[in-house]
């Protein structure tokens, strides 16, 4: 597995409560974009834990489970495709991050988020850490539960929609993605306000 980065705090503000959060499938061009959120405990100790881009999907399977099963809590949560389109990928990926913490079962003092905008969520003070997966082992551990929920997801609806290759691009804009969109069109899926389109050709709804 992927080494630690020497970088990688297990804390920021270490006598609070701190709940890491981050998102997945913020650039595709269909499915919900998901978001985790999680409490570690102080004496977690995973060496191979990672910003979940670094790590092969058997990595993140296995770490997942040790996430799972040494969180003091954690939720992942999501935006759909229609929200998406009604208040832009940023925002979506925002409140999907608000579901997942109100999800928590415990409350946290501090919140960490990866990437540099949020909203605030019930007056709890919070942090953007840019690049904040592969700096902090709470975001790095949201990363990889976030990722592994919604590649599951996607592999779900490619039985439904074979055609457009979710197996394996999970939704993302590849070449084979988007030839199956010039060719059957979209579905109930995919995410309208973005470009489906390389050259921008026009949709039928």
């Amino acid at each position: 597995m992927t080494k630690i980065d020497p970088s990688l705090q297990k804390f920021l503000h270490p006598n609070r409560i701190e709940a890491g959060c981050d998102e997945a499938g913020r650039g595709c061009l269909a499915g919900p974009v998901f978001a985790a959120a999680v409490i570690l405990p102080d004496n977690f100790n995973c060496p191979q834990l990672n910003d979940s881009k670094q790590l092969s999907e058997k990595q993140r399977q296995q770490l997942r489970e040790i996430i799972e099963q040494n969180a003091l809590s954690f939720a992942v949560e999501i935006c759909t495709p229609e929200e998406i389109d009604e208040v832009n990928i940023l925002w979506a990926s925002v409140k999907a991050m608000h579901r997942a913490l109100a999800k928590l079962s415990t409350v946290p003092e501090h919140i960490l988020v990866d990437g540099n905008r949020f909203r605030p969520f019930n007056d709890i003070p919070h942090t953007c850490v840019v690049k904040g997966d592969s700096k902090f082992l709470s975001i790095a551990a949201a990363s990889i539960l976030a990722k592994t929920y919604r590649d599951e997801y996607m592999l779900q609806l490619h039985n439904d929609f074979p055609a457009y290759g979710w197996a394996k691009n999970k939704g993302y804009p590849t070449k084979t993605h988007r030839e199956a969109i010039k060719k059957d069109g979209i579905t109930m899926h995919h995410r309208k306000s973005f470009n489906l389109m390389e050259k921008q050709l026009e949709i039928r709804f």
